[in-house]
Formats: C-alpha cells, structure tokens, sequence
C-alpha cells in the first residue's frame, strides 16, 4: 500500500515546442516520481480528451496551464493522504474523480499524468527499475526480450507538410538480433536515404516532426520505393534484412465517404487495393490505420486482403479504447494494436487495452506521439508489457533518442534479445 502526501505539476515545453503537463508524485515514504506526457498531432476522434488553454495571447491557445491547475488543484486535494493498495486502485479512482468516458472534465493530459507519475513513485519506492515495476504492478511477467523497433524514416501527412497524403515511412530491421544491431542497422539505412535526398531533391537533412526525412515526393508509391533504394543504398537485401512499414493515416484525407491518397480519388474498396497493392510490390510488413478511422464497414475487407502479408494496425480506429477494440476482435478488423496510453489516459486502460489484444492473438505496437519530451518511461513500458514492437520515431531527435537509449541501457542490463516479427494471421 501506498500513500501519496504531495502531488506536483508544472508546464513544460514538448518536442514541437508546444506545452505539456509535467507531474510528480511524492509518497510518504519520501519516493517521488516524475513524468512528462506526450502529445499528439495524428489523433483519433476518440481519444481521450487532451485539454489546451484557448488563449490566443499564449502559444496560440496551446498552453495546459489549466491541466497542470487539475493536477495541483483537484486531484491533489482529492488523493493527498490516502492510500491505494495497487495502481488500479488509484486508477480507478481518478476515473470515477473524472466521471466522462472520455476524460473531458479533468481532462487525459492531467488524469495520466498522475496515473504515471505514481508509477515511477512505486518504482522508486521498491527499489526496482520502472519496467519490472509496471509488469508486476499488472500481474505480468518480464517477458525477457525488448520490443523490435519500427523507425520513421520518411514522412508526410500531418508529420510533415502534407507534401505527400501518407504519414510515415518506417524502416524495420527485421534480421537484427539485439537492439544494437537495430540501431546500428537504421542508422546505415538512414544515411542512405539522407544521401538520396540530397541527390534527387537537393534538400538538406531537414526532419519532420519525428524526425523522418520529408522530401517533396509524388505519390505515396514513390515515398515506400525510396524507402526500399535507402535499404539497398546501405547494403541490406529488402524484405530480408530490413523490411518497410507504413503509417497510412487515412482519416486525414477521407473526405466525405472518399479517399484522397494522391492521384484520382477512391472509394473504400479502391483504398484497399491501393494499400493491398504496396504490399505486394515493396516489402511492406505492416500497415497501420490504412483506412479511415470510423468506417468499420470496410475494415474487415482490409484484413483479408492483407491476410499473411502485413499488419493490419490500429491507431486512429482503434485509440487504445477498449470498447473499440472488442468490437473490431468481433468484426475480425485488425490483427494488431498501437497502443497509446495517452489516448485513454490511464495505466490501467492501458492495460486491458493490452490484455485484450494479446487474448485475440493479435500483435502490440506500443507508440510514442509526435509531441514527445525527454522522458523515456515509454521503452520501460513496451518491454513490460512484451511490446512486440516500439515505435518511437526517428534517430535524429533527441525526445525520440532517450528512449532508444533507454532500451540500449535495459539491453545492457539483462542481455535480451529482439521480439521475433510476429506470425501474421
């Protein structure tokens, strides 16, 4: 059982140099725990709402100072002093102190931020680093391997200046055995791409909000197969020793029942086989959000046609909402889950979130956002939970680098290996 005595928040600045809320939990055994929370600029109509200030005068209406003010305000009053004998325990009771299903009256961006806050207290309390923590707080095992990394080598959409529909092109290294090999591998093949760049568009490494590169490139198609000259420029057989993945991000330029990926505009089942077909001419092994996030219908024609070729990956459709998620096992939607703590706003959301993918068999994305901090609680995250991936972004910023450090660090600590790539259904 633990006590919380103090609860703490400030604003702070993230990696788009917009605010975002930074809290600590201090317990009575004299622990704390501090955490900076992520933002999104991709988010999904049902995410948990992420409360901005409104005014104008400051950061163009972006400012949390409201947030923080729940945090110090509130919830402070409402949790200094008790005790909680488990996260749920204090998770469930932010959740009835908020009362909406969407988070809306304290609001995700305050709510996560003492949900995770408490956490690292806990952790700091045991004595234990933060993922054996977060696994045995949720009755899990270690699963004793690190989550193989998906990294953001090109970008478009809402990432970067919307040059091109698609949001990401990520790179995945997918013969590396060990998280140093991995990077070892996407740095090689992102200086290829940084080479390409130069050469046939005359850009200098300038990076997107993640930190892919962003050319001003046609089509889509000309976005995944510079991805697969960068794989070969550094030296790596394509869909061997470095596969692509694609965030799709489709609601973004779904307009009124159509879809505008590049080129003359389709229906559903034209979106599905423009996706289909990128599967079957690069080596594509994932997919993510390749159709709008509320059209449910079609959903399931997706999964069958990229059945046993990639990753049919939620995000957008699917925000880490449990709800969503059981209705998108029973409509056979999607194989596998990005998962976004903050689109539900809590650990143990979180949690289920996880639960009930890993029970329908499908395969875990644990994601950063495009508003990222220098906190690297996300990588103690993705291998408590057995992440079959991570997908932080690129390796040119540093919000995106203390994680992948933080994965180096736990690989040095315990000699795991990389999750294998998961057996597509």
């Amino acid at each position: 059982m633990a006590t919380i005595t103090a609860l703490r928040a400030m604003e702070i600045l993230d990696s788009r140099g917009r605010p975002t809320v930074q809290s600590t939990c201090t317990l009575a055994s004299g622990a704390s725990g501090t955490v900076q929370v992520p933002s999104g600029a991709s988010t999904g109509a049902a995410e948990a709402l992420e409360l901005r200030d409104g005014d104008p005068r400051r950061y163009g209406g972006l400012g949390v100072r409201k947030a923080v003010g729940h945090v110090a305000g509130e919830l402070r009053f409402a949790l200094a002093g008790q005790s909680f004998n488990s996260q749920e325990d204090l998770d469930r009771r932010l959740i009835a102190l908020d009362g909406t299903a969407n988070k809306s009256r304290l609001v995700a961006n305050a709510v996560l931020a003492v949900s995770l806050s408490y956490a690292r207290a806990c952790a700091a309390e045991a004595g234990v680093p933060l993922y054996r923590h977060l696994a045995a707080a949720f009755g899990m095992e270690v699963p004793q391997r690190l989550p193989r990394p998906t990294i953001n080598l090109f970008s478009g959409g809402k990432h970067a200046g919307g040059q091109v529909s698609i949001q990401d092109v990520l790179v995945v290294p997918l013969a590396a055995r060990t998280m140093d090999e991995a990077m070892a591998t996407t740095y090689a093949v992102f200086q290829a791409a940084a080479k390409q760049t130069k050469d046939r568009f005359g850009m200098r490494t300038l990076v997107a909000d993640e930190g892919g590169l962003a050319p001003d490139f046609d089509s889509p198609e000309a976005m995944i197969a510079a991805g697969v000259e960068a794989i070969t420029g550094a030296g790596f057989t394509p869909g061997v020793d470095v596969a692509l993945a694609v965030d799709v991000a489709s609601s973004h330029f779904f307009i009124e029942g159509t879809y505008h990926p590049g080129g003359a505009p389709v229906d559903a089942e034209g979106m599905v086989e423009r996706v289909a077909s990128w599967a079957s001419a690069y080596p594509v092994i994932s997919i993510e959000d390749g159709l709008a996030e509320d059209d449910w219908a079609h959903w399931p024609m997706l999964r069958e046609r990229l059945q046993g070729k990639t990753l049919v990956l939620g995000d957008d459709f699917l925000t880490t909402n449990p709800e969503r998620i059981r209705r998108a096992i029973r409509e056979r939607c999607a194989n596998a889950l990005l998962l976004k703590v903050n689109q539900i706003g809590t650990l143990t959301e979180a949690a289920e979130a996880n639960t009930l993918a890993r029970a329908a068999g499908w395969a875990v994305t644990v994601s950063a956002r495009s508003g990222e901090t220098e906190d690297d609680w996300l990588a103690d995250l993705a291998v408590a939970w057995g992440g079959d991936q991570i997908k932080i972004g690129s390796i040119t910023r540093s919000e995106r680098l203390a994680k992948y450090n933080r994965l180096l660090e736990i690989e040095a600590e315990t000699g795991w290996p990389l999750a294998p790539w998961p057996t597509l259904t």
